[in-house]
């Protein structure tokens, strides 16, 4: 059994969930008294599949047991429009689409989420207590360090994990234990064995330094004469973590330290989103282009586009555009920051910028999949290159795409950034983004973009 084999959890992924599904449509065709024909059991037993599958590499009770129910539920939603739309695309290739009523596919489409939600809470609430009665692992931890500390500690917060923390092995004096130890320890590592056997302990965790190699083997060994279950925590606690995760290549085991969140499902969500609003805004804002664009070429001479070189994902050019607001097109190794009532601003300039009308051309950007709606703000390769040498972890902004706004700009870093700790504070908003991205926060920051634009503050 893994760590992620709990009962309540594998009951969800291999049972409860497909179950609730194809057993929703069955009831709903029942209330609408369709006749249950063979048709229907084929909808059935391919949903039944489908849906494991999907919600196997989706995985919402990630999130579950890491207390994040929010994105519990925007993964279940997910992954059930996922199920659903594969559904659709295969009994439509088929022929077969026609024989299901429309009226009963689409109610079952807005029940099945519903469903998957309250069911789930009531099979926690049963099984919980049982599991709580009969089944709670008893673990150790050793080595009572931070690592091991922290460990407990995430244990102890997710009741549902269904875990209980004995306590600690170690075999340093108790001066250089960590301070916030909760539970006992119990022995030193040679100790753990016996007391394994002993205690019917269910799950050791070993939280030792990959230089203690030799002692982490003898324990291996002493163990090997038990029944528990033995896991390593890798010590990464101390690096700073950027959407950190488990995985494997070719079935070697990896762990993701600095990662992008667009993997997986996150990928389609975030790409989706910005299509979307894309196609809905464009043809709202193609009088304000072609307006802007005439005033541009009217007012002062040059190109009504200013393209300008800058940093896109993994740090490759790409071309971004805006509406030229300066008399000058700077994309050399020596770019100036724009400054309030700059001299080069154009007669219009200075109202585009602050209007953030500028910015518009960059939706084109975005559907050529070059940038986001919300990112962060990408920067003249000049200054990327000027920046990247005094702030540290300046290029892990350009782990995900640059957006047309972003975290820092709703946060007051709009505009120019002419001190380093200013410019600090940007790439301190934009890391903290990508470490806590979600669709939330994306739809949370094209609203607030709002409100700072109409306020117009910090932008010449």
């Amino acid at each position: 059994m893994t760590i992620n084999q709990i009962p309540l959890i594998s009951f969800y992924k291999n049972v409860l969930d497909p179950f609730i599904i194809i057993g929703t449509f069955f009831l709903l065709s029942r209330v609408v008294g369709e006749p249950f024909s063979g048709h229907y059991l084929l909808l059935m037993v391919l949903c039944f599949f489908i849906s494991t599958a999907i919600y196997k590499h989706i995985d919402p009770y990630r999130s579950w047991r890491n207390g994040q129910i929010l994105a519990y539920a925007r993964d279940l939603y997910v992954g059930w429009i996922l199920t659903f739309i594969t559904l659709a695309v295969i009994t439509k290739a088929s022929g077969f689409g026609f024989v299901y009523p429309k009226k009963l596919i689409w109610e079952w489409f807005f029940v099945t989420p519903l469903a998957l939600l309250a069911l789930h809470l009531i099979a926690y609430q049963i099984t919980s207590r049982a599991i709580n009665e009969r089944e709670m692992r008893s673990i150790i931890i050793v080595g009572a360090n931070d690592t091991g500390v922290k460990m407990a500690k995430s244990i102890k917060s997710n009741p549902n994990l269904f875990m209980k923390v004995r306590g600690f092995f170690d075999d340093r004096n108790t001066d250089r234990y960590p301070e916030g130890m909760e539970e006992p320890v119990l022995g030193k590592n040679d100790d753990v064995a016996a007391y394994v056997r002993k205690e019917n302990i269910k799950m050791i965790f070993i939280s030792q330094p990959i230089s203690a190699q030799p002692r982490i083997r003898k324990l291996i060994e002493d163990c090997k004469d038990t029944t528990a279950s033995i896991y390593f925590i890798p010590d990464i606690y101390i690096f700073d973590l950027m959407q950190a995760r488990f995985d494997n290549i070719a079935g070697m085991p990896i762990v993701a330290i600095c990662e992008t969140p667009f993997i997986g499902v996150n990928s389609l969500v975030k790409r989706t989103s910005d299509l979307i609003i894309s196609l809905l805004l464009l043809p709202i804002l193609l009088p304000c282009f072609l307006i802007i664009g005439l005033l541009v070429k009217l007012t002062s001479p040059g190109p009504m586009i200013f393209k300008q070189r800058r940093y896109g994902l993994y740090g490759e050019e790409i071309i971004v555009y805006k509406f030229r607001s300066m008399t000058v097109t700077e994309d050399g190794n020596i770019v100036t920051q724009a400054k309030k009532d700059d001299a080069r601003l154009t007669c219009i300039g200075g109202l585009l910028r602050r209007s953030s009308l500028d910015e518009l051309p960059q939706f084109i950007n975005v559907l050529q999949g070059k940038m986001s709606i919300v990112g962060p703000r990408p920067h003249a390769v000049a200054h990327n290159e000027q920046y990247r040498k005094l702030i540290k972890g300046y290029m892990l902004r350009h782990k995900v795409k640059p957006g047309i706004t972003g975290w820092a700009q709703v946060n007051g870093m709009r505009g120019e950034t002419e001190t380093i700790d200013k410019m600090q504070s940007r790439i301190d908003f934009d890391l903290n983004y990508i470490r806590n991205w979600s669709i939330w926060l994306d739809l949370w920051i094209v609203f607030s973009t709002l409100k700072v634009v109409l306020k117009r503050n910090n932008a010449h």
